[in-house]
């Protein structure tokens, strides 16, 4: 069994737009078909969650403590 790979990062907290959006699509170029990215910022990235869903990802957003919101990216499953 192999282990599973650690997230990749996108620390995009105090980044003005459009950099996250660019850093969020950069990883997810190079992102393994089991692999996860991890966005975080301030505020909700409401426009990316469309575009992912065009190019065949999923997400799941999470808001932590402070506001701060953390959104799960993975490629989605094929039915």
């Amino acid at each position: 069994m192999q282990p599973s790979q650690a997230p990749v990062i996108v620390d995009a907290r105090g980044l003005m737009p459009p950099e996250p959006l660019n850093l969020t699509l950069e990883a997810l170029d190079v992102l393994p078909p089991d692999g996860e990215v991890i966005l975080l910022l301030y505020r909700e990235p409401t426009p990316l969650y469309d575009v992912l869903r065009r190019n065949g990802y999923a997400h799941r957003t999470e808001i932590r403590d402070g506001g701060e919101f953390a959104v799960h990216i993975r490629h989605a499953a094929r039915a």
